[in-house]
């Protein structure tokens, strides 16, 4: 499994389950042909698809169209069930940036057929993540800036007071459903202007001013 970073004390956390949440941004969710929705739609990615945001992103052999999704990630300790939106910051141990990657012909694929894509979403290496910055006052706030930089032009670009859903809300949200663990990560949402991954792309995913992570694109 891989292990998170937390700054500065460099605490090394095993990563457990991702939850991600679709359509988070209004503009994504129009783009992608979706209805802006009144709860948050939720995924799982299994602990297997996180890797290191600094290794190579390995385009899978299985699909033809990996796309790129730039996300606020958090990372949360063991949280009480059915918390209110109002407590739910007090679990946040840091914050990161990951790429949630998304085969898009195999989810399109099943999304036609109405049947599940955890295959789409859920492969190795579909959520590489940065070192992470532990949680203090006023690190993340409104006007945090979430920015996709791929061959050095700006591909995604949006600040998080964009979001549908907040964090807090997001994390009160899942707590009726799952039990959540300390390892656990929340990846927030994607803002619009998705796209596919090529070979010998040179990517680099940030939070503007407090994390960061570059890698390259390559075939499997």
């Amino acid at each position: 499994m891989a292990v998170i970073t937390v700054e500065p004390e460099n605490e090394h956390i095993t990563a457990r389950t991702v939850y991600c949440v679709g359509r988070n941004y209004a503009d994504h969710a129009r783009e992608m042909g979706a209805e802006v929705p009144s709860e948050p739609v939720v995924f799982i990615k299994p602990a297997t698809a996180v890797i290191n945001g600094e290794a190579p992103i390995v385009l899978p052999t299985f699909s033809n169209d990996i796309h790129y999704e730039i996300e606020l990630v958090a990372l949360v300790d063991e949280v009480p069930k059915n918390i209110s939106i109002e407590a739910a910051d007090r679990y946040i141990i840091a914050y990161g940036v990951g790429l949630d990657l998304t085969a898009r012909d195999i989810q399109s694929v099943a999304k036609k057929k109405g049947l599940p894509w955890a295959t789409a979403k859920g492969f190795d290496g579909a959520a590489p993540v940065s070192r992470f910055k532990k949680k203090e006052s006023g690190l993340i706030n409104t006007t945090t800036t979430l920015r996709l930089t791929i061959n050095n032009q700006v591909r995604q670009q949006d600040c998080i007071g964009n979001m549908i859903f907040s964090i807090p809300a997001i994390i009160a949200h899942l707590t009726k459903y799952f039990s959540l663990r300390r390892g656990d990560l929340i990846f927030t949402g994607t803002p619009e202007g998705v796209g596919q991954l090529q070979p010998g792309d040179s990517v680099k995913a940030e939070i503007v001013n407090i994390v960061s992570f570059s890698t390259r694109v390559q075939k499997l």
